[in-house]
């Protein structure tokens, strides 16, 4: 080899350090629990005596309590120490989850769902921002993308997991999963996490000069519209594939495993093609890519047609989202602190909007309506986005 080729070429990338993977762990036990409910739905309801639509409250309830929790727990949390913070907040997710499985009442469930869900207000967003600390500023952004893939290992294998466990043996032994899982967590958070990591709070300042951007808000708004798009029918997947295709809980199960390992290969393509696009252009491409399955869900008249249909959705589904936080931080790097956790927000603000609508087409237009509504919210997500586009443009 050459001695410019020696020059040219690119230093050896350094190992995260191993305090990570519990991170990355808790990623995926948080995100197992969140999406447990979707894949549980029929069983809920059936045991409940609720029907689909109200037992979609959970989902949308649920949601509305992460979008308002995570700034409101970030600005509580300031001064606390992140071991004690993120282990506490899994052993929360693990009684919380407990005492669901233990409900008597679909009201009691409601309840208990409600406050276990302060846990992902908590745990993703204050992992996130403690990542500085734990890693040089050179691998700050490999390592915030790295305990974020524990998201899309839930999609692959947690939202299965729980679909199938609950279609087998109930959704209440689905909620224990989770929790022991949650227990495990919290035991190697704490074991792993040094003392002293204290992340400096959002001032004042940065809060207001964020919501006074219109490419930092129109983006946040391009979120909320892209999740209500996807959520008014990926909420009610279990009880539309049992009543329009009769599957079974392991042929669920296997639905949701190939849509997730989809989505992480949507989010891995889009880590190495993002920076050659640029991030505007990747959230796009994502949400098209959404927006045409919607279109051809119809189509999906058996278990393989509706998976090749879904896979679209699932390639853009996480990367679009992973996008649009690497598209705010290039607006305004020194707001990115804020506007990533008004993005966690709206994603969650989309949840709820996008449950809450489903679960009111099922009971007055019916479940063949979902996916119009779907591609609607995701137009509306496209024009959102050019418009933020737009804005960021003339603010440069």
């Amino acid at each position: 080899m050459s001695a410019s080729a020696t020059t040219l070429a690119a230093p050896p990338r350094t190992a995260l350090p191993a305090v990570l993977w519990p991170m990355l762990f808790g990623n995926f036990v948080i995100g197992t629990g969140v999406m447990t409910v979707p894949g549980t739905l029929n069983e809920i309801s059936g045991n409940l005596t609720v029907s689909v639509a109200t037992a979609g409250q959970l989902i949308s309830a649920g949601a509305i309590l992460m979008c308002v929790g995570a700034p409101l727990c970030a600005a509580l949390v300031a001064g606390w120490d992140r071991r004690r913070l993120l282990a506490l907040s899994m052993l929360w997710y693990a009684l919380l989850h407990l005492a669901c499985a233990l409900a008597p009442s679909f009201s009691f469930l409601l309840a208990m769902r409600v406050l276990a869900l302060v846990s992902p207000a908590i745990f993703t967003p204050q992992a996130a921002a403690c990542v500085g600390l734990l890693v040089p500023p050179e691998q700050r952004g490999r390592a915030i993308t790295f305990i974020f893939v524990g998201w899309s290992v839930a999609s692959v294998l947690g939202m299965p997991l729980a679909a199938y466990v609950g279609g087998t043996l109930g959704w209440r032994a689905a909620f224990v999963v989770v929790a022991v899982l949650s227990v495990a967590s919290a035991v190697w958070v704490w074991r792993a996490m040094p003392d002293g990591v204290k992340p400096p709070a959002l001032s004042r300042a940065a809060w207001a000069e964020t919501f006074r951007s219109r490419a930092l808000m129109t983006c946040v708004l391009v979120t909320v519209l892209y999740a209500g798009g996807q959520f008014v029918l990926f909420s009610y997947f279990a009880p539309y594939f049992k009543r329009e295709l009769g599957l079974t809980p392991g042929a669920l199960s296997l639905y949701f495993m190939w849509f997730g390992a989809f989505g992480l290969v949507g989010n891995m393509l889009m880590a190495r093609y993002i920076d050659r696009i640029g991030a505007a252009r990747a959230v796009m491409v994502g949400i098209a890519l959404m927006a045409a399955s919607m279109l051809l869900f119809p189509l999906g008249t058996s278990l393989w047609l509706a998976a090749a249909v879904s896979v679209p959705w699932a390639l853009g589904c996480f990367s679009s989202n992973s996008a649009q936080q690497a598209r705010l931080v290039g607006i305004a790097p020194a707001l990115a602190a804020a506007s990533v956790a008004l993005n966690s927000s709206a994603m969650y603000a989309g949840q709820a909007l996008g449950a809450a609508s489903g679960g009111w087409l099922i009971e007055n237009a019916g479940m063949h309506t979902l996916h119009w509504a779907g591609f609607a919210g995701l137009l509306a997500a496209m024009a959102a986005s050019a418009l933020a586009t737009h804005y960021a443009r003339r603010g440069a």
